[in-house]
């Protein structure tokens, strides 16, 4: 799956696959999967927690470094599929853009995983 995405003025593709997490372990060391269901969690949290009362939900509501860390990874490695010309380095790409905000970006980043996540296969039994 493919989707295109204006990020700092620049439209910028992503692609999702069954290769994507291939990818990911190479280049990143890490499991996608387990990462971006993390990342899915994190988000409906900082997002639910928008009305939170106290200093401490708060807190607890924002994203951390490693959410942040494992959204430009993930995006990185999507973006970098779709368009191999990207930047080699993650470092490179990201430096490639103004500062933008991850609660645009992150939504459809976790959709498009979504998208690519749902099985084509029918059962056999009904």
């Amino acid at each position: 799956m493919d989707k295109v995405l204006t990020i700092s003025g620049k439209e910028v593709g992503f692609r999702a696959t069954a290769l994507t997490p291939r990818i990911y372990r190479h280049k990143i060391g890490r499991d996608i999967i387990q990462d971006l269901n993390r990342l899915r969690k994190s988000y409906a949290k900082a997002i639910n927690g928008e009305n939170a009362k106290t200093e401490e939900e708060q807190r607890d509501a924002q994203l951390s470094v490693l959410d942040l860390e494992i959204f430009e990874n993930a995006a990185y490695v999507m973006a970098k599929q779709y368009d191999p010309d990207a930047p080699a380095s993650l470092d490179d790409w990201l430096d490639g853009f103004e500062t933008f905000s991850i609660y645009e970006i992150l939504p459809e980043i976790l959709q498009l995983w979504s998208l690519n996540e749902r099985t084509t296969a029918k059962p056999k039994k009904k």
